[in-house]
């Protein structure tokens, strides 16, 4: 189990060269990022040839609930894994998009069903697929998947283990709180955690989350993935970081 910094957000509107420097000069070597067509992927390959590991970065924003938007979303990830076989990542994040005015049962079952169509070209490529549920009271308004519990069900139903989900601790804590419990049961359907300090979205420290314990929890659990810092420092990065590394 290892920490990934998420540079779009801890070093929020830093070039990515500045961004990667302070991540080392934290003692860390793995980073992620939100959306990979705005950057310079080049520079990221090269970056990565010289030792920092890409955890992880999103597909396109395309509604896997929506039925019609199906292709589309399919051909954005063909393009994302093309992309991330070329930076060695092997973890891409999806969203699902904001719920549509049908049935929830219909929404769920149309992304079930497009996953399913997603789990040959991650097979191929070795590639996994986590879906992010996200707390729509403070952040996300209107996006479908926001529960923890339903996400492990949309992951049986796929029943691939290319197809996983991101367990965001700070928009869990938002919507569903009884952590421990659920990442336990849970730890066979996530493929990535993200962590945050809530209230305020800000550095772990600042958070009635005890992310020591959480962190324990995880470990106990035999995760051994990434952890992705993906928060908005209120502090200097480096303290937060600092505090991350201790606690992990």
């Amino acid at each position: 189990m290892k920490l990934s910094v998420c540079v779009d957000a801890v070093f929020m509107g830093k070039a990515i060269e500045e961004a990667v420097q302070k991540v080392k000069e934290a003692g860390l070597d793995t980073i992620e990022f939100w959306t990979w067509e705005d950057k310079d992927v080049e520079l990221l390959e090269k970056l990565h040839g010289e030792g920092i590991n890409i955890a992880a970065f999103c597909t396109g924003f395309i509604s896997l609930v929506e039925k019609g938007e199906r292709d589309k979303y399919i051909e954005s990830l063909k393009k994302t894994i093309a992309t991330a076989k070329r930076l060695g990542c092997s973890v891409l994040i999806s969203q699902t998009g904001q719920e549509l005015s049908v049935s929830r049962q219909q929404q769920h079952e149309s992304m079930v069903e497009g996953l399913k169509a997603c789990v040959p070209y991650l097979e191929e490529s070795g590639i996994t697929l986590v879906v992010e549920p996200l707390n729509t009271r403070v952040d996300h308004a209107g996006y479908y998947l926001s529960s923890s519990d339903e996400a492990a069900e949309i992951m049986r139903e796929v029943g691939s283990p290319y197809v996983k989900m991101l367990f965001d601790i700070y928009h869990q804590q938002i919507m569903e709180g009884d952590l421990i419990r659920r990442i336990r049961e849970y730890i066979p359907y996530i493929g990535h955690f993200h962590a945050a300090g809530n209230p305020g979205r800000h550095e772990l420290y600042q958070s009635e989350i005890d992310y020591k314990k959480v962190f324990e929890a995880i470990k106990e659990a035999g995760y051994e993935g990434c952890i992705g810092l993906e928060y908005f420092p209120e502090d200097e990065p480096e303290k937060g970081l600092a505090y991350a590394i201790k606690i992990v």
